[in-house]
């Protein structure tokens, strides 16, 4: 087995692991998304946004991935804010 050979199984394994974090992390959204319909609070929350994305990507050990992660989340967190649209309007 070659080095591209290995890194495609090593990736193929963390897409596996990825899956998985994400049907937890959309359960959750999910969650919250209950609390703020029962508390009649916004889908929207832009200050606690920018402290999960500086949160969060402070955690980073190699900081040159910094501006990719950032992208990476903020994406994430649209989606998560799509699917909570999405149930409102169900």
């Amino acid at each position: 087995m070659n080095e591209l050979e290995r890194a495609r199984i090593t990736i193929n394994e963390i897409d596996r692991e990825l899956v998985d974090l994400f049907e937890k992390r959309m359960q959750a959204v999910h969650d919250v998304l209950l609390y703020k319909k029962a508390n009649d609070l916004p889908v929207f929350d832009e200050s606690r946004e920018r402290e999960n994305i500086a949160r969060t990507s402070a955690l980073l050990q190699d900081s040159s991935l910094i501006p990719y992660f950032v992208e990476y989340y903020q994406h994430l967190m649209d989606v998560s804010k799509t699917y909570q649209k999405d149930l409102l309007e169900k």
